[in-house]
């Protein structure tokens, strides 16, 4: 029987065969259409990625194999070399992320981050205050884990132990169930290594330009949004999911209420593996960002502290253990992006897109920048909608942004930039975002929201987001060094 879902999936898929044998047919015929026809190679290539979006959209196959497909694509058919895909696997961004997971399976294992969030939690005695510090405490989280579903793993301890010592407060509890994948979110824009769509975004620039943005680069543009985007967030939930009446109650969590859950002591002095953890943290956070002071590179850094974190009697966890934690897929779903990118840019595809979507667009005249960083913040804020994989939106809509960006007067890294942190918003159904997907786990989170409070939150929280990174884009980033307009 035929759906409306399976009906727009296979309209999709048609419409994407009818362009893509456009595309091949004009390229066949490329000296009677002329110089505007594109090359038979970037025929293929866009082809591809076509479809690859379309598979990513519209099909539930793994985000990774759809990637590996499409390299594999562009392989069989000459288009990429075979060499330039094996090289992408060895490239110093998937070694960057592999070690900075192995030092954050430390990290998290020492029990040092539950332990700074429990003593920063007891401080509450408001509603309001202990939403805040929660969002503080998330924030901070950022640096310790590089992965948001990594983060939220961490932070469900954190959670049954803070509805434990709310017994009673079941409004309170439901609205901070809708918090924390919030926080974890939003705030993973403070960091290069908070999201894996961050650091794809930094090669693809890099690829297409010559220069990504560095850990301290996007440390110093992306936490003032992090740090002010979580807490509009937060008064966003305690203003839609709690009462006047609630709010208006104190509250007392102590670090004994707790300690009851939580997996690793959160009192006390400061164990050895705990002392060792901050001191591996604290050390390889110092060199990432003072990389222009001692010009060793941050995969270079992050191996040295992968090493010492594994190490016998000076490491904080053990090899085989760290490497269960990191995630493969999502280093194998970068390396094929990666590969993906270097054929739209080597075959002109890239270019030949940019040239046939700028006729249209600079019509608008001076207003043709200005439409175009709204256009990206909106589609970037919607995109979870249609791809729930937040790597896939990036690797879908920042070649295009990056490619266009130059010919709207518009600087490629701040509108890559401003679309990878408008793509932090991704919290309207459960599937989009693993971190919302595991709080809405009743089993995980007893007590926790339902698929409406997502609904309602997006409702306020959509807008919110656009408007904080227009201002962004527009006034607060060139004030600091990032300008949008070239």
């Amino acid at each position: 029987m035929w759906t409306r879902q399976r009906f727009l999936r296979f309209a999709g898929l048609a419409a994407v065969i009818a362009v893509a044998a456009a595309l091949m047919l004009s390229a066949i015929l490329r000296p009677a259409a002329g110089e505007g026809a594109p090359t038979l190679p970037a025929a293929v290539t866009i082809s591809v990625f076509l479809l690859a979006v379309w598979a990513w959209t519209s099909t539930t196959l793994d985000d990774t194999l759809v990637a590996f497909l499409a390299a594999v694509a562009l392989i069989v058919t000459g288009v990429l070399p075979s060499a330039a895909f094996f090289a992408s696997l060895g490239d110093e961004t998937i070694w960057l992320l592999i070690c900075a997971f192995i030092i954050a399976t430390g990290v998290s294992s020492s029990g040092l981050a539950l332990r700074g969030a429990a003593q920063l939690l007891r401080h509450a005695r408001s509603p309001r205050a202990l939403f805040h510090l929660t969002t503080l405490a998330l924030t901070i989280t950022t640096f310790a884990v590089p992965a948001t579903s990594g983060r939220a793993a961490l932070a469900i301890p954190v959670f049954t132990a803070l509805a434990t010592a709310l017994v009673g407060r079941s409004t309170l509890t439901r609205a901070l169930s809708l918090l924390f994948p919030t926080v974890i979110l939003l705030s993973a824009v403070g960091s290069l290594l908070g999201a894996g769509a961050h650091v794809i975004t930094s090669q693809l620039l890099e690829s297409a330009t010559g220069e990504g943005i560095g850990f301290l680069a996007w440390l110093w543009f992306g936490l003032p949004l992090a740090v002010v985007s979580s807490h509009v967030a937060c008064e966003i939930v305690l203003l839609r999911f709690t009462t006047r009446a609630d709010r208006s109650v104190g509250i007392s969590i102590t670090v004994a209420d707790l300690a009851r859950t939580a997996p690793t002591p959160v009192s006390g002095p400061l164990s050895a593996i705990e002392r060792r953890a901050a001191v591996l943290l604290g050390g390889v956070v110092v060199m990432w960002c003072t990389e222009s002071l001692h010009h060793v590179p941050p995969a270079l850094v992050a191996l040295l502290g992968a090493v010492v974190a594994v190490s016998p009697a000076i490491g904080c966890t053990t090899l085989p253990v760290a490497v269960k934690k990191v995630p493969w897929s999502l280093l194998l779903f970068l390396a094929a992006t990666l590969a993906l990118a270097s054929a739209l840019t080597g075959t002109g595809a890239a270019a030949w897109l940019g040239q046939l979507a700028l006729a249209p667009m600079a019509a608008l005249g001076p207003a043709a920048a200005v439409a175009f960083v709204l256009v990206v913040i909106a589609l970037s804020l919607l995109a979870h909608l249609m791809i729930p994989s937040r790597s896939a939106r990036s690797a879908a809509i920042i070649p295009l942004v990056i490619v266009l960006a130059p010919g709207l007067g518009v600087d490629p890294a701040a509108a890559a930039f401003a679309s990878t942190a408008a793509a932090g918003f991704c919290h309207t159904l459960p599937s989009s975002a693993k971190p919302v997907a595991m709080f809405s786990d009743p089993d995980l989170v007893p007590g926790g929201f339902h698929s409406r409070d997502l609904r309602s939150l997006s409702a306020i929280l959509a807008p919110a987001m656009f408007a904080l990174v227009a201002v962004f884009a527009f006034w607060v980033w060139p004030a600091m060094g990032m300008p949008l307009l070239l």
